[in-house]
């Protein structure tokens, strides 16, 4: 009989935030009868909309979306979570004979799908709460320090902004006395992973992406967003709440707080958003055999392109 045949790979379409995945998604399910997973952190989260440029419903020219608006705000929802949600809707789509297509731009969620995830000890909610609360008083400067001075290959390696990363290995060092890093660089035993992921990369000018950011966050807090955020926090999402670490929603809670303006609110977040989508870049360039298609993934000549990749993706692929 010979060993069974390996599963088709997932495709996913990737790139920098701002860059028109949403729009090509939608684009290369209408023509290859697909359905979207997402694969945004924050798009997860009910309630969080003008922040997280969620595609509205009559925008998506019926196309299934899934794992949008699944997660209350105050819940916490972690990369494991979504990889186990993820596969068993894959296998739903595929069960419907249609193409599942992974978008978005949080790559640790897709790496979650293939690699084995990072076994971290069981919450410890009163350090959590501790460590919350000395970000509330200090800052972030202050928690990256102490960082420094517990765990300073970590520290070497996480931004002071990326707060709630310096926070999970604070709590991680005092949790177990060991370095956060250096345990997740170790492999974990593992069965090989039963999916591939295929990576189809929007890549457009850094220049011009930068602009359309800074224009997209003007239009986000011209829309309301700050409303937003109060009515979150009125119907008691608390202000540390996971969800809320997501770049423009701590700077909106700062400016609530009044430790800062709303012009710095606006500049400073138009900034995190930039910095961002050059990290994200950057790690998906790390992933080996990525395709890229420069350009805007709403420009129809690039969907053209992504569009006949697919096909032929699925052309030479094996057949379900």
């Amino acid at each position: 009989m010979g060993e069974p045949l390996p599963p088709e790979p997932l495709l996913a379409i990737v790139g920098p935030t701002g860059s028109g995945k949403s729009a090509l998604g939608i684009a290369v399910a209408l023509a290859c009868r697909g359905e979207i997973i997402n694969c945004d952190s924050v798009q997860v989260y009910r309630d969080l909309n003008i922040g997280t440029n969620k595609v509205p419903s009559h925008e998506r020219h019926g196309v299934p979306h899934h794992l949008i608006d699944v997660i209350d705000p105050a819940e916490h929802f972690t990369a494991g979570d979504f990889a186990v949600r993820a596969l068993a809707t894959v296998g739903d789509v595929e069960a419907r004979g249609h193409l599942p297509l992974l978008v978005g731009g949080t790559g640790f969620y897709l790496r979650a799908l293939t690699r084995p995830l990072f076994t971290a000890p069981p919450t410890d909610l009163v350090l959590r709460r501790r460590i919350q609360q000395i970000h509330a008083r200090h800052g972030p400067w202050h928690l990256h320090r102490m960082l420094e001075r517990l765990d300073p290959g970590s520290a070497g390696m996480i931004s002071p902004e990326d707060w709630s990363r310096v926070a999970r290995s604070l709590e991680y060092r005092l949790q177990t006395g060991r370095s956060f890093t250096a345990d997740r660089a170790v492999p974990a035993f593992s069965p090989p992973p039963t999916r591939t992921i295929r990576y189809l990369g929007v890549d457009p000018p850094r220049s011009m992406l930068y602009e359309r950011i800074n224009r997209r966050t003007e239009q986000m807090f011209d829309a309301g967003w700050v409303e937003e955020v109060r009515a979150l926090l009125a119907a008691g999402v608390p202000p540390d709440a996971k969800a809320f670490g997501a770049h423009g929603y701590r700077r909106i809670l700062q400016f609530l707080a009044g430790s800062m303006t709303m012009e710095q609110a606006r500049e400073r977040t138009a900034q995190d958003v930039r910095h961002y989508a050059k990290r994200q870049l950057t790690w998906f360039r790390r992933v080996e055999g990525a395709e890229w298609f420069p350009g805007f993934g709403d420009d129809p000549g690039l969907q053209r392109r992504v569009i006949t990749r697919v096909q032929d993706i699925l052309q030479h692929s094996i057949p379900r």
